[in-house]
């Protein structure tokens, strides 16, 4: 029976790859994630530049766009309804939508639709113009605070429920 032969590699190589330690394959994991950090940030800020830009145009509400507006929120509000819901949220939004980044929003002041900018600013007159009358209230709210300072803005729609 012959022996089985082996070639000692030098400089501890696998094939063709240089032999890390635990450290140093701990240290290049970190980086990597790291680098994989810094890449789904750059996304998430160029998505947010991306959705404030649309944010910021505002749309033309003609009478088709108020029927696909009302189709879509009625056909959510039943379902938040048959759910036993009294609000929903319906838009979110970067606070720099509003122009006091969200100030008046989150300290309750009553004139806080008078900061709103672009869409936001249309959907809080779709809301008083065509919801409002019909017995629906709005609600603006700070949604989440990053790093403690007021982050997106939601409008959450609401209604009454009646016991049976």
């Amino acid at each position: 029976m012959e022996a089985l032969k082996t070639n000692p590699q030098t400089e501890h190589e696998l094939g063709d790859e240089s032999f890390m330690s635990a450290a140093e394959l701990g240290a290049y994991t970190a980086k990597l994630k790291a680098a994989k950090a810094l890449q789904t940030e750059d996304r998430a800020e160029e998505a947010r530049a991306e959705l404030i830009k649309t944010l910021s145009e505002t749309i033309e509400v003609t009478p088709k766009k108020v029927h696909e507006i009302m189709t879509s929120l009625l056909y959510k509000l039943r379902i938040a309804a048959e759910q036993g819901k009294n609000e929903l949220l319906v838009m979110r939004f970067p606070n720099v939508m509003c122009s006091d980044g969200g100030r008046a929003i989150n300290n309750f002041e009553k004139g806080w639709p008078e900061t709103l900018t672009g869409r936001p600013r249309q959907a809080f007159e779709f809301w008083r113009d065509r919801l409002q009358p019909a017995g629906y209230g709005l609600k603006a709210v700070i949604v989440n605070f990053p790093d403690g300072m007021p982050g997106d803005v939601g409008f959450l729609l609401t209604w009454e429920t009646r016991s049976a």
